[in-house]
């Protein structure tokens, strides 16, 4: 019989499960899906998640050893982020992100913060989010085989068709933790065994999927939601990262309110967001928001009197808000206040900024007018978009302005429409469009364009923006396969199908306007 005492503070609460136990069965619940990962993918991402947990590890030692602090790589957690740091990168990544990625979660995200137990995020999406804002580029290109290749999501973000089946056995794409069934299968055996809180997982799925029903523009449309569940991290951050015992709340009732918030800011993220893989973010949000559910959602003590309960209400504001809350509230205020202010007093010359590079774009596209002739028509087709999109086929997609340019003689020598896409991949695309007056394309010219360098922002290559000149044919269709032999179809950028829809979606739309409003010169 075990006769060793135990000296510790009230509550003493004791459970045969320890830390290194709990994390070994998490390292054995992610072994389908990266076995899976790995069978589709090849050896590259079974070295990206050797070297992925070799570095979490390693790196827990040596900072320990540095720090004069007990050896810890014996609980495993340091593996468990490794491993799913691993699982949340593509298969394509160079070998050197991975160990990047560790370094970071483990020193950076835990050890300086204390270790096991004192990181206020979870250790993984920091070191995800980390390569994602350092490294955008190249956390952004997915290739097989030496193929470059979009995400489902991007697929999707594009108004592409998606095999939800493909994404479910994960054999359609994305990072090497992508496989549902794996995933479910290793959480369900989590949640079953009462290893991870049903009340997070859950609401974070439950909380995404309402959202996106309400808001995502689709009803209960069954293919539009699971794609959505099946892309972009959703169900490996409901039951692996979200989880997270340090990060997340104690009381059912809190967990509850913070896999809501996570769910529901992950909908957000997704139909409002400038990337369709932005969950890590609701649930670091999530992490951040876990001390303020604690403070305010507390669960109701034993032997809990009326008089206490009374004494509790009966506390001050102040009281109940802790003070750096406060601070925070007030330097936010402040600086909102300050940058509105600066942004008023430069709001005037922004204007007249963009107004000056759009009226330069005009020139390019169309260098044969002397001047740009507004009709009422044209203003009157385009404020009857109501700040809506133009038409229904062609995304997000609005007309800000049409002019008709004409010579030195007052002659009619062309037309230049302004069209926006909200569909890019970081953000809004703003282009000039610019037609003779018998109706064919002099080309595009771009005045607003933030995609990813090296990738959406090749759209303002020659080699992809030449290739609208002379074009008459309407509406232009996409190709991905490197050559466009059609007269109406325009070859993508390879690896920025994104960006490349969004430049089409604005174009048809200039071209759309010309033929309803501007054609034969009205």
């Amino acid at each position: 019989m075990n006769t060793a005492l135990n000296l510790s503070t009230a509550p003493h609460a004791r459970d045969r499960w320890t830390t290194s136990f709990i994390m070994k069965v998490v390292l054995l619940s992610l072994l389908p899906t990266t076995v899976i990962g790995v069978i589709v993918n090849g050896w590259h991402a079974l070295w990206i998640v050797l070297l992925s947990m070799v570095t979490a590890v390693a790196s827990e030692w040596v900072f320990n050893r540095i720090c004069h602090k007990p050896d810890t790589i014996q609980d495993c957690s340091a593996a468990v982020t490794g491993l799913l740091l691993a699982l949340s990168l593509s298969p394509s990544v160079p070998l050197y992100i991975p160990v990047l990625g560790s370094l970071f979660a483990v020193v950076i995200a835990k050890g300086c913060f204390g270790g096991l137990g004192k990181n206020f995020i979870n250790p993984a999406l920091a070191g995800r989010c980390f390569l994602l804002l350092s490294f955008g580029k190249v956390m952004s290109t997915f290739a097989v085989d030496g193929v470059s290749s979009a995400t489902p999501m991007a697929e999707m973000a594009a108004g592409n068709a998606v095999d939800i089946t493909k994404m479910f056995l994960g054999t359609g794409g994305g990072v090497i933790g992508s496989s549902i069934l794996a995933m479910m299968v290793g959480g369900l055996a989590l949640w079953a065994f009462d290893f991870i809180h049903g009340q997070i997982c859950f609401s974070v799925l439950g909380g995404f999927t309402v959202f996106l029903a309400i808001f995502g523009g689709h009803g209960l449309d069954p293919h539009y939601l699971l794609a959505h569940l099946c892309g972009g991290g959703v169900v490996m951050g409901a039951f692996f990262m979200a989880t997270d015992y340090v990060t997340s709340p104690v009381t059912r009732l809190g967990q509850t309110v913070y896999g809501l918030t996570i769910g529901i800011l992950g909908a957000l993220f997704r139909l409002h967001g400038s990337t369709a893989d932005s969950f890590s973010y609701s649930i670091i949000v999530g992490n951040l928001l876990t001390p303020m559910i604690d403070t305010y959602i507390v669960q109701k003590p034993y032997s809990l009197r009326r008089f206490g309960r009374k004494t509790l209400v009966k506390r001050s504001l102040q009281d109940r808000i802790p003070r750096p809350v406060i601070a925070l509230a007030i330097i936010t205020a402040v600086a909102g206040v300050a940058l509105s202010g600066v942004y008023s007093m430069t709001e005037d010359t922004i204007n007249e900024q963009k107004a000056e590079a759009a009226r330069a774009s005009f020139r390019v596209v169309c260098p044969e007018a002397e001047t740009f002739k507004a009709v009422g028509a044209y203003d009157a087709a385009i404020e009857g978009q109501a700040g809506g999109s133009w038409g229904t086929n062609f995304g997000r997609s609005k007309i800000n302005e049409a002019y008709m340019g004409v010579d030195a003689a007052g002659n009619t020598v062309g037309y230049v429409i302004s069209a926006t896409s909200s569909d890019g991949f970081d953000g809004t695309v703003t282009l000039a469009l610019g037609l003779n007056a018998e109706g064919v394309m002099n080309g595009i010219s771009f005045t607003e364009l933030h995609e990813t360098a090296g990738m959406g922002m090749r759209a303002d290559e020659d080699a992809f923006k030449g290739q609208f000149a002379g074009k008459a044919s309407f509406p232009l269709k996409l190709t991905k396969n490197g050559e466009a032999s059609a007269e109406n179809e325009i070859d993508a950028i390879s690896g920025a199908s994104v960006t490349s829809n969004a430049v089409i979606n604005a174009v048809n739309a200039g071209l759309d306007f010309y033929e309803s409003v501007m054609k034969g010169g009205n």
